[in-house]
């Protein structure tokens, strides 16, 4: 009789149990998920700021040769002085009529502190000593603009043993503007392309 009454009462916490674990059945699979989610989640990438960043906002990072070749370019200083009838159409390009000030183009009378030559004409054997010294003394980084056809090659003059062909003979030219006589437009244009270059050769010049 001992033996019958012990069995039933070992089978019912069995009963009792079995409930528990279905019940358990849906916290770990949801364990699961999230455990799994967690090994599959993507790789957050840290984008660092840099200190300058964040004590100024909105500063903007360029290098320091940009800076300055953009400060050249845009305040060009050509020395006023000319030499043939190309001087008219350079002193054309002065007036108000084409407003090179727009550009930043001042002309100024005295090579200490101009940094562009407009070279304007005819250079002689007899000139050239002077448009050198003068060229001597600009300080640097200066220009040099060979205005028309007698200062890039003779011009017509040309055959002339006095006349010297090519005012880079003497001095380093950047910038060839042609015509006879170049108009006030062509000369524009020769100093936007002076620009271009400042800012193309700004890691060269010192």
């Amino acid at each position: 009789m001992s033996e019958e009454a012990k069995a039933p009462e070992s089978t019912q916490p069995a009963e009792e149990a079995a409930p528990a674990l279905i019940e358990l059945l849906p916290v770990r699979q949801s364990i699961g998920i999230q455990l799994e989610n967690e090994r599959l989640r993507p790789v957050e990438i840290e984008r660092p700021r840099a200190l300058y960043r964040s004590l100024l906002p909105g500063v903007l990072q360029v290098p320091a040769d940009y800076v300055l070749a953009a400060a050249r370019k845009s305040s060009l200083w050509p020395m006023t002085f000319g030499l043939a009838c190309c001087a008219i159409e350079m002193i054309a390009t002065y007036m108000s009529h084409y407003d090179l000030d727009r550009f930043g183009i001042v002309p100024w009378a005295s090579p200490r502190q101009c940094d562009v030559m407009i070279v304007a004409g005819t250079v002689t054997k007899k000139m050239a000593p002077a448009v050198k010294l003068l060229y001597q003394q600009m300080p640097n980084p200066k220009w040099v603009i060979a205005m028309g056809a007698c200062a890039t090659n003779g011009g017509p003059y040309t055959r002339y043993d006095r006349v010297l062909q090519g005012v880079d003979k003497i001095v380093p030219v950047d910038i060839y503007v042609p015509g006879c006589p170049p108009r006030p437009e062509a000369l524009m244009d020769g100093f936007i392309a002076l620009q271009n270059k400042i800012m193309e050769e700004r890691s060269r010049t010192g």
